[in-house]
Order: structure tokens, then C-alpha cells, then sequence
């Protein structure tokens, strides 16, 4: 056999062959034999399971039941709309019934001191706690506030777990939270959601109140969630679910929450002065528009301006004047008016809080000692 003829029938035919296999190979390399890894269970990102936040957590959030009498009038035509006028020029007797309602609670300290909600005892002639591991016990009302939709109670019991506070204003949208409660008296329930928004304000909404800086979470909230614990995914305390935004009057995606850090606040101070007391700097400020950002050839609309202050105040004893902006308190960015009310509710008087402040394009820094707002003087 030739050369020729060789390369021609075998040698030409049998390197197509193994190049084309090597080809083939590389594309798929499956067919090597060799199975790709798995990655191991442990080096997966991000949790599979949130047991260890709840259980955690969970030990602090409580069952409240209330009970309060409520009058009525029983006559059974009462109700029908031709006879209501009539019935009611007859001065008929009322005749009184007990209305129950139900809602959530957070132990935040081991001496038993339970925040909630201000509409949950609302006119409750008695309170009746349940803990998680079964123990009940009647608790008593240390003071509240409408305002702030913020109750504090107390109750004696041993051996109470206190739950773990985090840092809500480090809360960022699409952090996993937790919301932990008692729903339509069902028993503790957990739902789990993201941070949808932060300091939302609700005064558009007819839900607001003087706090304007809600959290904001599609966790399921629904009726007897109220008080409750929402959580982070390692089960600290972020805010005391408040309310929903939805006329059925159960969860719509859109529920909201009292940052951790403003309702312990208004818990001290309610313990401590038996009312709130709001920290006071002696200002009147405005958000900064982009109008006014530009007209004082600031970079940003971060921050409020000071449009006057109050003789003898805070800010006026530390050297603040109208036209300023204040961009931090304490560090903490102003980011607008709604983030500057928020700061102030978490101030209190006689604390020494440092300023930073923009005056003629300088940024400079003051220090303020907080007071309480001075009571309007009775007119004779």
C-alpha cells in the first residue's frame, strides 16, 4: 500500500476524528465522565430558614385580651332607621355589655413593661396578658398615647424574656423582616415580608400621627397584630406593628410600624413623666426644595432651613439663625422635615445633641441642649 493511498484511507480520516472528539469534549464536559459539584448546604448565601430570629423573638411577643363595658339600647326595633328618632326621644334605659378585643404586645425589659399599641386598650377595664409559653396574667395600664398610637403596661410575672432591640435606622429597603402576633386571635403567627419603605409619612392617608416615620413592610399585618413585634432576620426589634392601609381591614401588601428606637422614647418617658415630652430645639424649619437649594447654591436638597427661631430657645442660644440648614443631628442625616420631626421624637430634654448646619455655603457644627416646649400661657 502506498503512502499516499495510506493517508488518503486511514491516517487523514482518523485525525478528523479526534479533533472533532476533542471539539465536542470541550463543549460538553459532561461527556468526560466528571459530574459538576454541588455546592455544600452550608455555602449557600442568605438564610433557608428564619427558626433561629423566631425563636429568638418569639418568647417576648404576647397575647392581649381586653375587656370594657360598652352601652347600648336592646330595644329590638332600635336598630331600624324609621324608629331610631322615636326610641331615642323616649329616653329609653341603656342597658351596658362587655365588649372584648384582642391585639399583640412586646416585653422589652425583664421588669415586665410591655409596649403596644394605644388603640388596643384604649377604654379597657381590663387587661389580660398571655405569654407565649402559656403563663396569663392581668396587667396594668403605666400610661399611653394617642399621638404616638403607644401604650405601655406592666406586669408581674418571673422568669420573662426581654426581646433583643436592633437599630432601625439602619433598616434599608428590601431587608427581610419578621411580623410576629396574635391575628384575628388565631395564637402567635409569624409572616414573613421585606421593607418596603422607610420614614413614611401617613398624614395623607388619615392614619398619621404626630410620628412621621414609619416603617413600612409587606409582611402580613392583620387585626390583632397590632402591638406586635416586627423583627429582623436575626430576630431584633426594628418597630411595634401600628397599622394597615386597607379598608377591608385586613392585609393589602401595605402595613406599617413604629421605628423601635422612637417607641422606647416614648415608653421612658411615659414611665419616667407619665406623659411624652417631646425634645424642643426652638425652631421652625421647612423641607428645602429644589428652589430653595438652588437659590442658596446648595448641592443637594438634604436637609431643612431654619425660617425662625424662638428667643431664649436651644437653637437660638446655640448660635443657629433663620437661613441656616441643618443637614445632621448627631450624625445622623436630616434627609428632610418628615427625618427632622422623627430625630426631635427621640431627643430629650436636657440631652446635648451636636448640629451640623450649612451658613453661607460653609458647613459648620454647633451644640444644642434640648428642652421641653414651653406651655402656651393661660389668658386671663
Amino acid at each position: 500500500m502506498s503512502l499516499q493511498r495510506f493517508l488518503q484511507d486511514w491516517a487523514i480520516p482518523a485525525l478528523i476524528g479526534l479533533a472533532v472528539a476533542a471539539a465536542l469534549l470541550l463543549l460538553f464536559p459532561h461527556l468526560r465522565g466528571q459530574t459538576e459539584k454541588v455546592p455544600a448546604v452550608g455555602s449557600f448565601q442568605g438564610p433557608v430558614s428564619y427558626a433561629s430570629a423566631v425563636n429568638l423573638a418569639g418568647p417576648a411577643v404576647v397575647n392581649i385580651f381586653t375587656r370594657k363595658v360598652v352601652s347600648q339600647r336592646r330595644h329590638p326595633l332600635y336598630n331600624h332607621p324609621l324608629y331610631r328618632r322615636l326610641l331615642d326621644n323616649m329616653n329609653l334605659p341603656q342597658q351596658e355589655r362587655m365588649q372584648s378585643n384582642l391585639g399583640s404586645g412586646v416585653i422589652v425589659n425583664a421588669d415586665g413593661y410591655i409596649l403596644t399599641n394605644y388603640h388596643v386598650v384604649s377604654g379597657a377595664e381590663e387587661i389580660a396578658v398571655v405569654l407565649a409559653d402559656g403563663r396569663e396574667a392581668q396587667a396594668k395600664l403605666v400610661g399611653s398615647d394617642a399621638d404616638f398610637d403607644l401604650a405601655v403596661l406592666r406586669v408581674e410575672l418571673d422568669s420573662l424574656t426581654a426581646i433583643e432591640v436592633g437599630d432601625p435606622d439602619k433598616a434599608q429597603v428590601g431587608d427581610v423582616v419578621l411580623a410576629i402576633g396574635n391575628p384575628f386571635g388565631v395564637g402567635q403567627t409569624v409572616t414573613q415580608g421585606i421593607i418596603s419603605a422607610t420614614g413614611r409619612d401617613l398624614a395623607s392617608t388619615g392614619n398619621g400621627s404626630y410620628l412621621q416615620n414609619f416603617l413600612q413592610t409587606d409582611a402580613a399585618v392583620n387585626p390583632g397584630n397590632s402591638g406586635g413585634a416586627l423583627v429582623d432576620a436575626y430576630g431584633k426589634l426594628l418597630g411595634i406593628n401600628t397599622s394597615i392601609l386597607n379598608q377591608s381591614g385586613s392585609t393589602g401588601g401595605i402595613s406599617f410600624a413604629i421605628p423601635a428606637n422612637i417607641a422606647l422614647k416614648i415608653m421612658q418617658d411615659i414611665i419616667e413623666f407619665g406623659r411624652v415630652v417631646p425634645g424642643w430645639l426652638g425652631i421652625e424649619a421647612q423641607t428645602l426644595s429644589p428652589q430653595l437649594a438652588r437659590s442658596f447654591n446648595l448641592a443637594s436638597t438634604n436637609g431643612v432651613i431654619i425660617t425662625a427661631t424662638y428667643n431664649q430657645g436651644p437653637a437660638a442660644l446655640a448660635g443657629l439663625k433663620p437661613g441656616d440648614v441643618i443637614t445632621h443631628i448627631n450624625g445622623d442625616p436630616i434627609n428632610d422635615g418628615k427625618h427632622g420631626v422623627a430625630a426631635m421624637a427621640t431627643l430629650r430634654p436636657g440631652e446635648v445633641v451636636n448640629i451640623t448646619y450649612i451658613r453661607d455655603r460653609e458647613v459648620r457644627t454647633t451644640q444644642a441642649t434640648v428642652s421641653e416646649k414651653p406651655q402656651p400661657q393661660a389668658r386671663d
